[in-house]
């Protein structure tokens, strides 16, 4: 029962917080949601160190002695996204403390938080793709009520293209599931691993538009900057750090990978999606001037290094991409909890109505420098970890242009965020800024918190690729080994 604890508490939180709000309105949700995610923080660290450090193993639940068919396995990958998906989660809320004073009801604004959260931990631990259809269905509708609580003209256009491109995508998603359901006659993920051959090509066409969706992958990007940039801030910095990677990227390459099997088709497709991504994200950030687009931006560039790396099929590149998944789901979550300690203290994320604000908020400009240098692959941070493995394992397999531009969209990265920097931190005070102060406790401690991460997991890259992530790319391996097996068992 003990996995089923990262689905169960936040659910059981989310439900309590209403009838708590009753009796205190400020403290006891704060209180109560921030301590679910540090229970889901040391439940994580605690699996973490029961981890035999390979194979799966999973639980299944019981109801008065009869077994249901509902259970949840975990493996390195599973396990590597259980713990960024709580400690991402924890940061946010310790944000959240102060930050979302003026958004409403704390009860209603946790409890979406939490089903996110716990919908999220679902996506990661099922062990069948109709269930994990489920939970990404429940993540999507507690996104898209975060993202409406701007209660903005732009927080309600975002919120809407969210909710029509997120039901396409989940469409093209329950598709792909049901035709696998009619050649299979099974769900389960190892059950139609066992057939993989049987799976058809529409489904992998419909699987690749529908996670392409979820994670922002061009040339289905177009819904994350309107929605990103009228939400609160909270809610693109748990969307870019966990939901995204885990209904996007996890899923993709959960499904194909292990349930489907790895192919050159499909390693090309991953690849060309992720290069084109990672230039028109950088290319298209540079006209930005609110802060929460150009992050938005940012993060489709980001994300198409995720998938340049996992879509060499090598196991290099396999350990890059998951690499720069843990590592840009803090610094992108640092960034754009900046950019909300800005608006907090400004009323506004328009960069050409602020300047000066480094002497005003030492903390957070300090914060930020640490994020963008990360975010830009700049040593020792971790960002330039993660992007020096994937560019060399493009040039072991000879794709010298798309090392090329990899780096080169990691220089327009550190130009554009550093002009973000110096028009909003430094220069001349403007008029905007005059009354602006440094923020409230909770929010400088997630801040501060999120850059040590980005400063230690960089210097420490070396354990934290042996000890989290080589676990996680040995499924992906695996997966890819079997695939081959399959195949030729299959042509003899």
């Amino acid at each position: 029962m003990f996995l089923f604890i990262f689905i169960a508490v936040p659910l059981v939180v989310a439900g309590f917080l209403p009838i708590a709000s009753r009796v205190s309105k400020k403290f006891l949700p704060d209180f109560l949601a921030n301590l679910c995610l540090v229970i889901l923080v040391a439940a994580s660290i605690t699996t973490f160190k029961l981890w035999p450090g390979a194979g799966s193993f999973s639980h299944k639940i019981f109801w008065f002695g009869d077994s249901l068919n509902i259970s949840v396995v975990l493996d390195g990958l599973s396990l590597l996204m259980i713990f960024i998906i709580s400690s991402i989660s924890l940061a946010v809320g310790l944000f959240s403390i102060d930050y979302m004073d003026k958004y409403g009801s704390r009860a209603i604004y946790y409890a979406m938080f939490l089903v996110l959260v716990a919908a999220t931990n679902g996506i990661v631990l099922t062990s069948d793709l109709f269930t994990m259809y489920i939970f990404i269905e429940a993540a999507g509708l507690a996104s898209y009520g975060l993202v409406s609580l701007g209660k903005t003209r732009d927080s309600t256009e975002g919120a809407f293209k969210y909710l029509i491109l997120s039901a396409v995508a989940s469409s093209f998603i329950l598709l792909g599931i049901a035709l696998i359901f009619l050649t299979t006659g099974t769900t389960n993920i190892k059950e139609i691993a066992s057939v993989s051959r049987l799976v058809p090509k529409l489904s992998v066409i419909l699987f690749l538009a529908g996670f392409g969706l979820k994670s922002g992958l061009v040339p289905f990007h177009f819904w994350m900057p309107d929605a990103y940039t009228g939400a609160p801030a909270v809610l693109p910095a748990l969307s870019s750090g966990v939901f995204v990677k885990v209904a996007g990227v996890y899923a993709m390459s959960r499904v194909f990978f292990n349930v489907i099997g790895f192919s050159y088709n499909i390693s090309s497709l991953l690849v060309y999606l992720g290069i084109i991504s990672i230039l028109v994200g950088a290319l298209l950030a540079l006209g930005q001037t609110r802060l929460k687009r150009l992050l938005a931006y940012s993060s489709i560039s980001q994300v198409g290094y995720i998938f340049l790396g996992i879509g060499t099929g090598t196991p290099l590149g396999i350990i890059g991409g998951l690499l720069h998944l843990f590592y840009h789901s803090i610094f992108k979550s640092l960034l754009f909890l900046n950019a909300g300690a800005v608006e907090y203290a400004t009323q506004t994320d328009e960069s050409t109505e602020l300047g000066g604000l480094g002497a005003k908020m030492p903390f957070t400009s300090t914060t930020n420098v640490i994020g963008l240098l990360s975010a830009a692959g700049v040593p020792p941070l971790n960002g330039f970890w993660s992007k020096l493995i994937i560019v060399i394992a493009l040039i072991q397999i000879k794709m010298y242009f798309y090392a090329f531009i990899a780096i080169f969209a990691s220089v327009l990265t550190l130009w554009y965020l550093l002009l973000i920097q110096r028009r909003v931190f430094f220069g001349k005070l403007k008029e905007q800024c005059e009354n602006a102060g440094e923020i409230p406790f909770w929010m400088n401690l997630s801040l501060v918190g999120l850059a040590l991460a980005c400063f230690w997991t960089g210097v420490v890259f070396a354990p934290v690729i042996l000890k989290w992530i080589l676990p996680g790319a040995n499924v992906l391996v695996e997966g890819i080994r079997s695939s081959i097996n399959t195949f030729i068992i299959g042509g003899s």
